[in-house]
């Protein structure tokens, strides 16, 4: 069976891009392997994650460069579940991250938007127990 296993965040430098998904999100580094040219092969997931991971690819170029921040044109663009909404949403707040919002009821679940270190739209969220 087939399942995604990465998707791409385009930063604008590796190491503050891991400082802030390792040390602010509390996400795993799986991987920091260099590559050639300065480019570095960075792989994050979220703890206890098992099958999707999230790789930080280093902007090149202008047009990727202008991309940095807006990837879904203002969308959110990437889900972070959780089984304790209220706790990360308060573990993340005292961390630094930037939410939107305080969190809401919809009928999926529980959503708080937030943005990472670069404007980038976020859902963490919980699924209502019956999803």
């Amino acid at each position: 069976m087939a399942h995604l296993g990465l998707v791409t965040v385009v930063v604008r430098d590796y190491d503050e891009a891991i400082a802030f998904y390792v040390r602010v999100l509390g996400f795993e580094l799986l991987e920091d392997t260099p590559v050639g040219d300065g480019k570095r092969w960075v792989v994050v997931r979220p703890p206890g994650a098992r099958e999707t991971g999230v790789l930080l690819a280093r902007a090149a170029g202008g047009e990727q460069a202008a991309r940095v921040g807006d990837q879904t044109g203002g969308r959110v663009g990437w889900f972070l579940n959780t089984a304790d909404l209220d706790g990360d949403h308060a573990r993340m707040r005292a961390a630094g991250v930037a939410f939107e919002e305080a969190p809401r009821q919809e009928p999926y679940g529980r959503v708080a938007v937030f943005r990472d270190l670069y404007g980038n739209r976020w859902d963490l969220i919980q699924l209502s127990p019956e999803r």
